[in-house]
């Protein structure tokens, strides 16, 4: 399973590291950088694809960067990713047991929604 994003068009498995927009009104493609969220109406293009993108006739290409070059993780990516590591790795600790309540029964464990009681 692959986390970053892949180019759009068929049977290009290379990832993206650009974004196409069109703007129908103005009769305009807009190709900038990769942007942070996929979004609907939008393309991810690799390199070689982005660099030989062309529009319909009458249509203008705005390029908004010269260059598109796969960035590769940054280092906070990797900081965020070591965190999540970290937390996902803390052991569980069972919450303190309870006074018993009007049933007599006593909360020792909880997941989730769910609670673990326990007769007194």
């Amino acid at each position: 399973m692959s986390l970053s994003r892949q180019c759009s068009r068929t049977a290009c498995a290379r990832g993206a590291v650009a974004t196409l927009t069109y703007v129908y009104s103005d009769q305009t493609a807009v190709l900038g950088p990769l942007a942070t969220y996929a979004e609907p109406h939008t393309y991810d293009l690799c390199a070689d694809h982005a660099e030989r993108l062309t529009a319909p006739r009458g249509w203008e290409v705005v390029r908004l960067s010269g260059e598109f070059v796969d960035p590769g993780p940054t280092p906070d990516d990797l900081l965020a990713l070591a965190d999540a590591v970290r937390e996902a790795g803390k052991p569980r600790t069972p919450p303190p047991s309870s006074a018993p309540d009007a049933e007599g029964t006593v909360e020792v464990g909880r997941r989730g929604h769910l609670r673990v009681l326990r007769d007194r």
